[in-house]
């Protein structure tokens, strides 16, 4: 199928992507939530990936909708990895990533929307665009519109997220005292972002710090960020999610690592002032579920040849599945 993405000033169509690893009991309610945004032009993908429970079953009563596609992975990715696969498989001119257990405010998506169609935005000659690679004066297109959230954690307690300058925790930590949790950041997750930002910057990293490391190279490769300065989005925190879990939490042996990777583009920036865009590389990519066929695009973004050759072989197998089903039909 040909891409979605060409911009839309009016209307453009949003692909809400939610990757989810044995969530049965939370899925429903979040696709619930993104199916019931009041911004009318979007599609809901989840993202199975590759889980043991009973995801597919529990949302089957969604598979009717016309702007929800199930797609279940023929093999666990990861996290990072299957937000990718998402958007290899999806084509809107914009995009949002949500939690199995976040719930976006009904109006989350229009906020943003709104400003990326935003065209009287420009670069205020008081501050300082040279590091930037834009010129005083200059119209800007917003490439990624985040907002503000809260989080429920598990003791119960409700924080309300609105560190804008926590954003450049990497860069600047001298700035990010008085945290009230670990990764207490305006959330670059749930972010709206535009096709052509990812065109330029590439995927996600293929890590447990993929969101905090995008957002970086976002940010120092110097993309137009803009911040809705609301609470529109609630994050449940769960004894098993990652920032939770005593295998996955900021303590953990594996989060360490991950960081010193986030680390190593920063030093990568401030010595060649660029970050490199991430090539998206799942040269195995295989679905083994798709609910809607229809749905299922090319984007393109960085990525290697052989995951070229995948997101090509996938199209053509279950798009001609479907021909043959509605011929049968």
């Amino acid at each position: 199928m040909t891409p979605d993405y060409q911009d839309d000033p009016v209307a453009p169509l949003v692909d809400i992507i939610i990757p989810t690893h044995n969530r049965a009991h939370l899925i429903p309610i979040a696709v619930r939530a993104a199916l019931d945004q009041s911004w009318w032009n979007c599609r809901v993908t989840v993202i199975d990936d590759a889980g043991s429970d009973r995801t597919e079953e529990t949302l089957r009563p969604f598979f009717e909708r016309p702007n929800f596609n199930y797609i279940r992975l023929a093999k666990n990715l990861g996290t990072a990895n299957a937000k990718n696969a998402g958007l290899l498989l999806t084509g809107g001119a914009a995009v949002t990533f949500h939690d199995s257990d976040d719930i976006p405010h009904r109006d989350k998506l229009l906020h943003q929307v709104r400003v990326l169609c935003a065209r009287d935005i420009h670069a205020d000659p008081c501050l300082n665009w040279a590091p930037t690679g834009h010129r005083p004066g200059q119209r800007l297109d917003v490439g990624a519109a985040l907002v503000h959230h809260e989080l429920i954690l598990p003791d119960g307690r409700r924080v309300e997220i609105r560190r804008d300058q926590s954003l450049f925790d990497d860069v600047f930590p001298n700035t990010q005292m008085g945290t009230q949790v670990p990764g207490e950041w305006t959330h670059i997750n749930s972010g709206l972002f535009r096709h052509a930002t990812l065109a330029r910057n590439g995927g996600f990293e293929n890590c447990i710090e993929e969101d905090r490391e995008f957002r970086n190279r976002l940010i120092l490769n110097g993309e137009i960020v803009w911040i809705v300065p609301e609470l529109l989005l609630t994050k449940i925190e769960t004894p098993d999610s990652l920032t939770q879990s005593k295998t996955t939490d900021y303590d953990s042996e594996r989060r360490r690592a991950d960081r010193l990777l986030v680390w190593e583009r920063v030093a990568e920036w401030r010595r060649t002032g660029r970050v490199r865009p991430v090539e998206i590389d799942l040269p195995d990519l295989k679905l083994e579920r798709v609910s809607n066929p229809a749905l299922l695009c090319a984007r393109n973004l960085p990525m290697t040849a052989g995951t070229r050759v995948a997101v090509e072989a996938i199209l053509g197998q279950w798009q001609k599945g479907r021909s043959a089903s509605e011929a049968a039909a």
